[in-house]
């Protein structure tokens, strides 16, 4: 068996290009034969097909990535089977994904958006994203490079840590978390809020707004934005300084830093929705908190990333969830019993760590892959 995969390589420490990384990692060591090119790289991966001659290409991305994961491949004769996240209206692409023989999707979630959208169903096999979980293991809190990350990011010995991951902290639920904390303040121990967010523009923006949703909630003292660029060798020290990981996300087609607080032994805060049905187990792994609202649209203005070669305005026949919110008062009501039970916090996270191992591991997820493509492809 001999497998191409395309995705941001080399990778940056960013969610897709883990994605592909890890894979990579896990078939290497399950002894198949694989290389990996960059997806928009049409010369190295033409390179590949001509002297690897794979038997398919394995690309990692979302549906806007489909001329790089699979129309190129598909012009030089080597199968192409996409791994795919949701974002947004599939567009001009749906003729493409019905012509394949097999997508994966990242979540039973994520197949259900395509569906909805028309892409046929017996296409699909769920693939979840791996996790390190030799990396992205329980430390002890004494550890002093955990101890250091929470040093780092100003949380005091006595305080209890909270900490939400993302690009952006708003998309993955913080300023629920934030209006939670300001509702049980008086219920619970001296604690400290880290939003672990990337340096961008929009993000830059985004935490202006939070920051200023903080100060109007009195809790400006106590929220941190750690807006930095930083490896994933960090992460898994910056999940250990944590008691809790918070994140009830708006939109969420696997949801990576939730695994990876599980396989760290953390109890997770989630929302009833989405992929989070999939990875996190409500009562054992995580408390779950419900969705108090589904953000719909009528319309959308799509362009070249949608398939289209200008942008044109796409009416829908009827409205779609373009993202959800959590219930304040159940992110509340989960907030309170996990940092006023320290026993709870240790066996959910016990039973989150089993899970990833079991279920995510990436050696796990290669061997899965494999299976998949023997049995749908015929490729051994």
């Amino acid at each position: 068996m001999r497998i191409l995969l395309l995705y941001e390589y080399p990778p940056a420490p960013g969610g897709l290009a883990t994605q592909g990384e890890l894979l990579h990692l896990g078939l290497r060591e399950c002894g198949v034969e694989v290389e990996a090119a960059h997806l928009l790289s049409a010369l190295e991966k033409e390179w590949h097909y001509r002297w690897f001659r794979p038997d398919v290409a394995v690309g990692v991305g979302y549906w806007g990535h489909l001329p790089h994961l699979v129309l190129h491949p598909q012009r030089f004769g080597v199968r192409a089977v996409p791994w795919l996240v949701a974002d947004g209206f599939i567009a001009d692409y749906l003729e493409v994904l019905n012509s394949l023989p097999l997508i994966l999707v990242t979540s039973s979630w994520v197949r259900d958006v395509y569906v909805r959208d028309g892409v046929r169903s017996e296409l699909f096999e769920v693939l979840p994203v791996g996790c390190d979980t030799d990396a992205f293991r329980p430390m002890p809190p004494d550890d002093p490079r955990v101890a250091a990350a929470r040093q780092a990011v100003g949380v005091a010995p006595d305080e209890l840590m909270i900490l939400t991951v993302g690009g952006d902290a708003a998309s993955k639920g913080a300023r629920e978390v934030m209006e939670a904390l300001a509702a049980i303040d008086r219920d619970v121990p001296p604690w400290r809020y880290v939003c672990k967010t990337w340096p961008q523009p929009r993000t830059t923006r985004q935490n202006e707004m939070d920051l200023q949703l903080a100060r109007e909630l009195g809790l400006a003292d106590r929220v941190v934005f750690a807006n930095a660029i930083v490896s994933r060798r960090f992460m898994p020290f910056l999940i250990n300084a944590c008691d809790i990981y918070a994140a009830p996300s708006r939109l969420e087609g696997f949801g990576m830093p939730q695994v990876e607080a599980g396989a760290c032994g953390k109890p997770v805060i989630g929302l009833r929705a989405m992929a989070m049905l999939d990875t996190l187990v409500e009562g054992r792994t995580a408390l779950l908190a419900g969705v108090a609202a589904e953000n719909r649209v009528t319309e959308a203005v799509l362009g070249p990333e949608s398939g289209y070669e200008t942008e044109r305005r796409v009416r829908f026949p009827a409205p779609r969830v373009a993202d959800f919110r959590a219930s304040v008062p159940d992110v509340a009501a989960a907030l309170r019993t996990l940092m006023n039970d320290r026993d709870l916090r240790a066996r959910m996270g016990a039973a989150g760590r089993e899970r990833a191992v079991a279920r995510y591991d990436y050696r796990v997820v290669a061997r899965s892959l494999i299976d998949i493509l023997g049995r749908r492809l015929g490729i051994g």
